[in-house]
């Protein structure tokens, strides 16, 4: 994985041959019961974030990029209705892979989930979207997007089944990210004059969804991330403190570079 992420990183994209590969592990459809469409036997946060870990361990980006599509899955298996469970999980989870994203962070400095300026508006059986995403992974290839906004209705953050080639729905352009060259992330913009979608694809329906409960399964996720990252991070230093001779002997001989690894 470290010698494919190393190709990614200065190739800036991950082929599709390592993607199909991760989809074959079942890192999406192992986390969703059979019963639902998937591979697994029940959803478990746990060993998601173990798997997160150890793929973040290898390289994040291409750690983002096989997870992405569960930022849909999962959070549809979570708080779907049955209708939607049936509709979109065999369909993402399936043999034949249909990439989905999720689309949440908004491009400005005092974002919070909890109060999205992105909208939508209940009007005659529809939800009229209107916003600008950004940080969105793979929507340039994405056939379904989980777009997240505030309900007007409710003012609660409620989330939204768009499907690719939605009326509004524009994919600009692929946006720079440092540290993260191979994850191909993009803005999307919304446009409240066209961008319809139907009442149906409220997750949830008129229920809604659980948001407190889906931030909280994303959080654990990016934490998991996070961990691995810098779990790898600390065994390069720590054997490479180890290899480095200088005066005579290895530089983790030396008291400051061996509380550096110690609070590592």
């Amino acid at each position: 994985l470290r010698a494919a992420a190393r190709e990614c990183d200065e190739g800036g994209d991950v082929p599709a041959d390592l993607v199909r590969r991760g989809w074959e592990l079942g890192l999406v459809a192992g986390n969703v019961p059979e019963a639902e469409g998937g591979l697994g036997t029940e959803h478990s946060a746990l060993t998601g974030a173990l798997y997160a870990e150890e793929l973040a361990w290898g390289d994040l980006a291409l750690a983002a990029h096989l997870l992405a599509p569960a930022q849909a899955a999962i959070h549809i298996l979570l708080c779907g209705t049955p209708e939607q469970r049936r509709a979109w999980l065999p369909r993402l989870c399936g043999p034949q892979f249909i990439p989905a994203t999720a689309a949440l962070v908004e491009p400005r400095l005092d974002f919070d989930p909890f109060a999205l300026t992105t909208t939508a508006t209940p009007e005659d059986g529809q939800y009229v979207l209107n916003g600008h995403k950004c940080f969105v992974p793979l929507a340039a290839d994405a056939h379904v997007l989980l777009v997240y906004a505030t309900d007007t209705q409710t003012n609660s953050t409620q989330a939204f089944i768009v499907e690719r080639g939605a009326p509004g729905l524009t994919v600009r352009e692929r946006e720079k990210n440092m540290g993260l060259s191979a994850l191909a992330t993009y803005e999307v913009a919304l446009n409240a004059r066209a961008c319809r979608v139907p009442a149906a694809n409220r997750l949830g329906g008129e229920a809604g969804c659980d948001f407190a409960r889906l931030i909280n399964h994303a959080r654990v996720a990016g934490n998991a991330l996070a961990i691995g990252l810098a779990r790898a991070a600390y065994e390069y230093a720590r054997e490479y403190a180890k290899s480095r001779v200088a005066f005579g002997e290895p530089i983790a001989h030396r008291q400051a570079i061996a509380f550096m690894l110690a609070d590592m």
